[in-house]
C-alpha cells in the first residue's frame, strides 16, 4: 500500500511518501527548486521520494494533499457574504482553491503524466487535520491531547483533538478571523520582517527587551478558555483579504496590520534600519502575550483531555520558549512537537490521516528521527570536489572524529554534510555548520564570514543527551531543536556563543541512537575541550539548506568556511587565524 502525502499550493510545498504505513521519504521543494519556502506544486519532491520508494506515479494507491477548500463551507460563505473579499483576492484564492479541488488533473499535469494511468484514490485532509495527524500518527505516545495552531487553513486558525491508538478525534477548532499566528507575523512584518517565514526573527529579537506593551496587547489580543480573539482594529486580513501568491516560486504575503498599529506603538520600523528600544520591547511584548494566550489555551485543553501527553503542530508549535514552558507551566507531564510543525510537515500529516484515519490501519511508524531526505552520495561528492579542484583527504573511524573536534576546537569552522537531509526547517547534525560554542566572538565570526544574519538572532546548541542537565535547567529530550532551555548560570561562561540575551539555548540533544556519527564527533569535542557542545546552524548561505555534495562544496567555496566534511572526506583551509 503506497501513499503519497502533498503539501501543494501553499507555501514550503513538500511531498511525503508512505509505505505499508512506513514514511520512507519526505523532502520540501525548497530543497531541490533552491527557492526558499517554496509554493506551488512540490513536483520535484514528489518525482524524488517516488524514486526513492522505487514507484511510479500509476504505483501509487493513494495521494493526499493537505488542504480541502471545501471544508467549512458554511462559515466561510457566510463570513464572506458580510465582507465581500477584493476581486483580487478573490481571484487569488479561487484560483489556488481549483487547483486543490481539482487535485488529480494538478497532479497529473505537474507529473506530465496521463490521468487515464493513474489508478491512486485522490484524497483532499483539510488544513488542521493534516497538522494533527503529522504530530499524532508518528508520535511516541498511545494516548495524547494534541494541539495544532498556526495562521490559517481552510478557514480554521487552531484545532484540537484526542489522539488514541490509531485514531484522532478532533474535538474543536477556532475560526478565522482569530488567528494566533496572524498576531504574531503582522507584528513580525511591523518590526521590518516582511519576509516569509521570519517570525523566528521576531522570536530572537524578543530577547533583547522589556515586556513593556504587554498590557496593550492584551488588547490587541484576547483569551478566553480555550479560545482566543483579534482586535481586529489593528489588522487588514479580515477586511477585503491580503495579497499573497501561493502558485509557484518563493510565497508572498501582503502586509496583515492596520494603521491602528502605527497609531498605537509608533511608525513601523523601516526593513534593515537600526534596531530601537522601542523594537526591542515591542517584540518582547508581543512574544509574552502569545506565551500568556497559548499556555492558557493548553491548561484549558488539559482540562477537557485530561491525560498526561501533548502532541503539537502547526507553525505557531516553532515558537520554541511557548514549548519549554509546557510542562512546567501546565498540567502536561510530556510533550511531543512534530519537527516540521510548520505546513511542510503536513505532507505527512496528509498521508497518515489516510492510512490511519481513512483506512483504519494500525500505526506501524514513530518519528525518531528528521533524517527523510536525500542521502549524500559518494560518487558524487568525488566528483563535485574533483570540479572544484579542492583534494579531500580520506578519514574514516574515530580518527575523523577526533580531527574534526580538534580543528573545531581550535576555532575552524566546519561544514558538515553526512548521510539523509533533514526534514524540516532545523539542520540536525547531517547538513550543518558546526563551529566552537565556547569562543565569546564564534556568533561574530560566523556571521561576518558565512551567515550574514541580523545580530539579534540566536546560534543553537547540540549537547549529547546524557548530559543535558548539566549545562541546561531542564534535561528532557529535544531532538529537533525545538524547546529552548535556559542556561545554567555557572555555565553561560562556557558556552557564550549559544547563549542568547535572555540566557537561553535552543536545545538539540543528540543520541547515538538517532545519529551515530554526530554523536561520536561531539563526544570527540568533548574528551578534547571538557566541553560537550557545538554551535550548530544550518549548512546554507541565505539558501536553501544544502542537500547535495555540490550544493555543499560550492556554498564551501563562495564562503570563508575552513574545513569541509562530506562523509568521510575533509577539506582543509588550513590554520585558523
Amino acid at each position: 500500500m503506497i501513499v503519497l502525502g502533498l503539501n501543494a499550493f501553499h507555501g514550503d510545498a513538500s511531498a511525503a511518501i508512505l509505505v505499508d504505513g512506513v514514511v520512507v521519504a519526505a523532502a520540501e521543494e525548497e530543497r531541490f527548486s533552491r527557492l526558499k519556502h517554496q509554493a506551488g506544486f512540490p513536483a520535484l519532491a514528489a518525482h524524488w521520494c517516488m524514486d526513492q520508494a522505487g514507484v511510479r506515479p500509476a504505483d501509487l494507491d493513494h495521494v493526499a494533499a493537505s488542504r480541502d477548500p471545501l471544508a467549512n463551507r458554511g462559515p466561510r460563505a457566510r463570513w464572506m457574504l458580510r465582507h465581500p473579499p477584493s476581486p483580487r483576492s478573490l481571484r487569488q484564492r479561487g484560483a489556488s482553491a481549483r487547483r486543490v479541488v481539482g487535485l488529480k488533473r494538478a497532479f497529473s499535469n505537474a507529473l506530465e503524466i496521463d490521468p487515464a494511468q493513474l489508478r491512486a484514490t485522490f484524497h483532499r485532509v483539510e488544513h488542521h487535520r493534516a497538522h494533527l495527524a503529522s504530530a499524532w500518527f508518528c508520535s511516541p505516545y498511545e494516548d495524547a491531547a494534541c494541539l495544532s495552531i498556526d495562521g490559517m487553513g481552510d478557514f480554521v486558525s487552531a484545532m484540537w483533538g484526542r489522539g488514541s491508538g490509531n485514531r484522532l478525534d478532533v474535538d474543536g477548532s477556532i475560526p478565522f478571523p482569530a488567528s494566533l499566528g496572524i498576531y504574531y507575523t503582522a507584528f513580525t512584518q511591523f518590526l521590518g520582517l516582511p519576509n516569509y517565514g521570519d517570525e523566528y526573527k521576531l522570536m530572537g529579537l524578543a530577547a533583547y527587551g522589556e515586556p513593556r506593551f504587554l498590557e496593550a496587547m492584551r488588547d490587541v489580543l484576547s483569551d478566553d478558555a480555550i479560545g482566543y480573539s483579534l482586535n481586529l482594529d489593528y489588522f487588514v486580513h479580515h477586511r477585503a483579504g491580503v495579497d499573497m501568491t501561493w502558485a509557484a516560486g518563493p510565497p508572498t504575503l501582503g502586509p496583515l496590520f492596520s494603521e491602528k498599529m502605527a497609531a498605537r506603538f509608533g511608525p513601523a520600523r523601516g526593513e534593515g534600519t537600526d534596531v530601537t528600544d522601542r523594537d526591542q520591547d515591542l517584540a518582547a511584548s508581543v512574544q509574552a502575550r502569545l506565551e500568556e494566550v497559548e499556555l492558557a489555551m493548553i491548561r484549558s485543553l488539559h482540562a477537557r483531555i485530561p491525560v498526561p501527553r501533548l502532541v503539537l503542530a502547526g507553525g505557531v508549535a516553532l515558537n520554541v520558549l511557548v514549548n519549554a514552558r509546557v510542562r512546567s507551566d501546565t498540567p502536561f507531564e510530556d510533550v511531543w512537537v512534530q519537527p516540521a510543525a510548520n505546513d511542510a510537515g503536513t505532507a505527512i500529516g496528509a498521508a497518515l490521516w489516510v492510512w490511519n484515519q481513512v483506512l483504519g490501519r494500525p500505526r506501524l511508524w514513530r518519528m525518531d528521527d528528521a533524517y527523510l531526505g536525500p542521502a549524500l552520495d559518494d560518487g558524487a561528492a568525488d566528483e563535485a570536489l574533483a570540479r572544484a579542484g579542492l583534494h579531500a583527504e580520506r578519514v574514516k573511524g574515530p580518527e575523523l572524529f577526533e580531527r574534526v573536534a580538534g580543528r573545531i576546537a581550535a576555532g575552524a569552522i566546519v561544514g558538515w554534510a553526512q548521510g539523509r537531509m533533514e526534514f524540516g526547517p532545523r539542520a540536525l547534525g547531517n547538513r550543518s555548520i558546526l563551529c566552537d560554542p565556547r569562543r565569546h566572538d564564534m556568533k561574530d565570526i560566523l556571521n561576518a564570514r558565512i551567515k550574514h544574519r541580523e545580530t539579534f538572532r540566536p546560534f543553537a546548541p547540540s549537547i549529547l543527551a546524557d548530559q543535558v542537565g548539566e549545562w541546561f535547567s531542564d534535561d528532557n529530550p529535544s531532538p529537533f531543536m525545538l524547546m529552548a532551555y535556559p542556561v545554567r548560570p555557572e555555565r553561560q561562561h562556557q558556552i557564550p556563543a549559544v547563549t542568547h540575551a535572555d540566557g537561553t539555548g535552543r536545545v538539540q540533544t543528540v543520541t547515538r541512537k538517532q545519529n551515530a556519527r554526530y554523536y561520536d564527533l561531539i563526544a570527540a569535542f568533548g574528551r578534547q575541550t571538557g566541553v560537550p557542545v557545538l554551535l550548530n546552524t544550518s549548512f546554507n548561505e541565505n539558501e536553501p539548506i544544502v542537500v547535495t555534495a555540490a550544493e555543499a562544496v560550492d556554498c564551501f567555496m563562495r564562503t570563508r568556511m575552513d574545513v569541509l566534511v562530506l562523509g568521510d572526506r575533509v577539506v582543509d583551509r588550513g590554520t585558523v587565524s
